[in-house]
């Protein structure tokens, strides 16, 4: 699968930016956003929600997929993920396997230095967005594929 073409990067981007301000990070002031790309363009957001138990929280990938395929929606061609961090970084062990779940191998994931957008920052300083596949991000993986029907 190829990467999204300039203007659904950008879209994903900015989303994923949007999604990390509404993040509930009370506990770990680590503000996640994602975005998911559908197959139909759509856009879906995700922040993470934090939880005074802590296994409660969700972080904002499976938030995105979580709102996503309850609404029906699985079909996926991009995902951009965000952090507050000067450096791109990437989804957990738990998402990588959600991620897995609903998006083929090939499917690329972006992962946004959290200052890529900030108007700000000189352009020589920002690191660059990472593109991954997920084979890259979770290789040799388990998935649906390897259950019996």
């Amino acid at each position: 699968m190829a990467p999204p073409n300039d203007t659904d990067k950008a879209r994903i981007i900015k989303a994923a930016t949007e999604a990390k301000e509404f993040a509930y990070s009370v506990y770990s002031n680590f503000r996640v956003g994602a975005a998911l790309l559908s197959s139909s363009g759509e856009i879906i957001k995700g922040a993470n929600i934090e939880n005074a138990s802590y296994g409660g929280t969700i972080c904002a990938e499976r938030t995105a997929f979580v709102k996503a395929v309850s609404e029906g929606i699985r079909e996926f061609t991009a995902l951009a993920v965000t952090t507050d961090m000067p450096s791109a970084i990437s989804p957990c062990g738990m998402c990588r396997q959600v991620i897995r779940e609903f998006c083929s191998l090939d499917m690329p994931v972006l992962l946004v230095p959290g200052n890529y957008l900030d108007p700000s920052v000189e352009e020589s300083k920002k690191a660059a967005v990472q593109i991954m596949t997920v084979d890259e991000l979770l290789p040799n993986s388990f998935g649906p594929e390897h259950l019996p029907k």
